[in-house]
């Protein structure tokens, strides 16, 4: 981290480390590594991807005989819940009239190109409940970098119809656009149940994956009746696999005469930087990582390890937490790769980085559906790597949520999230693609670095710190942990989590930063290829109430990580926040360590 060192707030002495074992920021070597060919097209090209078989289905043990056998161990006060109840569940209004033009996240609303009447068609009826059909056979996804030429054009057959279609069909694609920039950007209000009207917002919490769901689900289901193909499935893009780590070339590919403005899934609004065959950057700050090919793909591998293993230790840490428009903590895809994915195909010539960079135009860009196909694979991946304890919210409020779309028969229906946890009810499925970052465990820079002990006296502890702290450069604190040498059955009942309360930061504004955890100040930039790398918190561009800055959460698990990096006798851990993007005016109200019942 030498490059931003000098912005700590409060400097550590640095100290020799001769005599650690220190690992290589990318080792290629590891036992869990693999050799990538970045001229590679599929998996099947490259024999070097194809992995031993690992079962997802990892074993995990009966918690109530470990609670009883454990009684003492753990008091009330150490334990917590995060806590996703909303008091109130979510509900799309019944009156879609009630919609107004969108302008949150928009720096200058006159500078919004694709315009912020963002409101469905108006409706005879309101909405009625969706019965789900019986289907006769599973859609199945296709991963895009291994389309057939049939499917392409298919696929292109139905958006080129789409756009084709009036502007005021509710099957428009200007009209399936539009349905992110209302449900995003601040086109609905509601009351609920006694509480001040509040405004409609699906990211920054745990409605994020069940409203994106039930997007696809219908997008998907129009695009299949306007070529007669109830068969017919979105592709995903496959960014988590290093086949699939660029742009997928169907939406680049040139329409007739060459001119690829002529193909129907092109959109001009992306950052020609990116094009392929770039490998995208799953921890973009905005501006490039500076990596070569291998690199690049090594670290996007720790980086989804660490969302979806390391961090996404628990159902809120996953999803998210809150779904309230205010409070809402996002979870560990929502405010890292999936971000980094907007952010990193959006224009940055663009005024809002439009298309893909900005809500309220994410989806007039056709690769916006297939980069929420893989959003959406994710959610069906982490319940299988741990069927036992990765499960959906079961809070009712959460589970009766519920938004309002027009269906593939043009009729405004009411969905809510109960029903869409088993995709397979809803007649899709995924291709199979292999996950090789499940063998990306990061690797510790310094293993027992000591540098806890060495900050103690030279930085705060939190209990010292004045909060609010500006995020406008390092912040670096050291944090009480709640147990120290923890058995491995205690592991198997509550998960240590770090949390940060409190972050207010400009929502018209990509904003990131980056959690690091004992990390050494010796002059090496910490990636997520390294343990001590936690986590980051990135936002694509929103808002809420009409108001420029935001208030959220971030959590993150660290049991695993304090093995790696050999710190589990600590009695603190040093937490060093850096600033990525857009940090300038931002503050964090509190820094916790806290114990998390495994549910």
């Amino acid at each position: 981290m030498a490059s931003l060192s000098s912005l700590s707030t409060v400097p550590i002495t640095t100290t020799s480390l001769s005599g650690r074992t220190r690992s290589p920021l990318f080792s290629k070597t590891s036992s869990h590594r693999f050799k990538v060919s970045c001229n590679a097209s599929s998996a099947d090209e490259n024999p070097n991807l194809i992995l031993p078989n690992t079962s997802l289905n990892m074993q995990n043990v009966d918690r109530r005989n470990l609670l009883l056998g454990l009684g003492g161990l753990y008091g009330a006060a150490n334990l917590t819940n995060i806590g996703s109840a909303s008091a109130y569940p979510i509900t799309a209004p019944d009156d879609i009239s009630d919609c107004v033009d969108a302008n949150s996240g928009i720096n200058d609303p006159d500078r919004a190109f694709r315009g912020l009447k963002c409101c469905p068609p108006a409706s005879a009826t309101g909405p009625i409940d969706y019965v789900l059909p019986e289907f006769s056979q599973l859609r199945i996804r296709p991963a895009a970098q291994r389309l057939t030429p049939e499917y392409v054009e298919k696929y292109k057959a139905a958006i080129a119809i789409m756009r084709a279609l009036p502007e005021d069909n509710p099957h428009s694609w200007k009209q399936q656009g539009k349905i992110h920039c209302a449900y995003c950007n601040g086109a609905y209000n509601q009351e609920m149940n006694g509480h001040p009207e509040l405004q409609l917002q699906i990211h920054n919490g745990s409605l994020f994956y069940p409203f994106h769901r039930w997007y696809l689900y219908f997008y998907e289901r129009i695009l299949g009746k306007l070529i007669d193909d109830p068969t017919f499935a979105l592709p995903y893009w496959n960014w988590d696999n290093p086949t699939g780590m660029m742009l997928p070339s169907v939406f680049e590919d040139p329409g007739p005469n060459g001119n690829p403005r002529t193909n129907p899934v092109f959109d001009p609004f992306r950052d020609v930087k990116h094009l392929p065959p770039t490998i995208i950057d799953l921890q973009f700050r905005g501006q490039e990582s500076g990596l070569n090919c291998v690199d690049q793909i090594s670290a996007n591998l720790s980086t989804m390890y660490g969302q979806m293993v390391t961090s996404a230790t628990s159902t809120d840490a996953f999803f998210g937490t809150n779904p309230d428009p205010v409070n809402g903590t996002p979870g560990t895809i929502e405010s890292g790769a999936h971000t980094s994915v907007h952010i990193w195909t959006g224009s940055s010539r663009m005024p809002n980085h439009e298309d893909m960079g900005n809500f309220y135009s994410a989806g007039y860009d056709p690769v916006f559906y297939s980069h929420h196909a893989n959003v959406d694979r994710m959610w069906k991946i982490w319940k299988d790597l741990k069927p036992n304890s990765n499960q959906d919210p079961t809070d009712d409020d959460w589970l009766n949520a519920s938004y309002v779309f027009y269906d593939e028969n043009k009729q405004l229906v009411r969905v809510y999230n109960k029903d869409c946890v088993d995709h397979n009810k809803l007649g899709y499925d995924y291709e199979p693609s292999r996950i090789p970052w499940i063998q990306s465990r990061p690797i510790p820079r310094v293993k027992a670095s000591n540098i806890v002990a060495q900050s103690l006296g030279v930085v705060k502890k939190v209990e010292e710190i004045e909060f609010p702290v500006k995020l406008d450069q390092i912040v670096k604190v050291l944090v009480k942990r709640p147990a120290t040498k923890r058995d491995e059955n205690a592991k198997k009942i509550a998960n240590e989590m770090l949390f940060l309360n409190g972050i207010k930061f400009n929502g018209e504004e990509f904003f990131k930063f980056d959690v690091l955890v004992d990390d050494v100040d010796d002059g090496i930039e910490t990636t997520a290829a390294s343990s001590e790398f936690a986590g980051t918190f990135a936002q694509v561009p929103h808002n809420h109430e009409h108001e420029m800055f935001m208030t959220s959460g971030a959590a993150f698990g660290i049991t695993e990580l304090l093995e790696d990096i050999e710190a589990e006798e600590d009695e603190y851990v040093l937490v060093t926040l850096v600033p990525r993007a857009g940090t300038e005016d931002a503050t964090i109200s509190e820094i916790k360590i806290q114990l998390v019942p495994i549910a």
